[in-house]
């Protein structure tokens, strides 16, 4: 649902339709859009830039906000971990072929702000790992880690992502 301001200047829901677009990982995943910026800071009058397909990377000066749906980790085939772990390049960039001793371990360029709506995930890092439930709220600042889903039902999570860079 996205708010805007009609001709007589008072506030309405301007849209309300299903989030797109969307995209299932090989693991069962599914990532929704909803909303993308190109350039902050943003007028209130703008639209989204949303695209046709997901890209995991938010704009350069921008802002993308998605929701993420995670099956449970035994609900994942061999084989669909396989592809995950084969197209971890393709999805998380360079440097992140496969992830390592923990399946799905990766680096991004950005800070995520990332809220559980519902269920519970764990965050595993290189050096420990935490769970998050519902309410739980995560800042990913750029650092190497992956998500498990160690329940026995789907965790859906929405993530805020802005570009970051470091400064080493």
């Amino acid at each position: 649902m996205v708010t805007g301001v009609n001709d007589e200047g008072k506030s309405v829901v301007s849209s309300d339709g299903p989030a797109s677009p969307w995209t299932r990982r090989p693991t069962g995943t599914l990532v929704m859009e909803l909303w993308r910026e190109d350039e902050l800071p943003i007028s209130v009058n703008s639209e989204s830039t949303l695209e046709n397909e997901v890209v995991l990377a938010p704009p350069a000066t921008g802002v993308v906000v998605r929701t993420t749906v995670f099956p449970p980790d035994s609900s994942i085939s061999a084989e669909a971990a396989a592809a995950y772990a084969a197209a971890m390049a393709d999805i998380y960039g360079p440097g992140n072929a496969e992830g390592g001793a923990v399946p799905g371990m990766h680096t991004t360029e950005t800070i995520d702000v990332m809220t559980v709506i519902d269920g519970e995930i764990w965050a595993v890092m290189e050096e420990g790992e935490t769970v998050l439930r519902a309410g739980d709220t995560m800042v990913q600042r750029g650092t190497r880690h992956a998500w498990q889903n160690r329940s026995d039902r789907p965790t859906t999570v929405v993530t805020t992502m802005m570009p970051a860079h470091r400064n080493d």
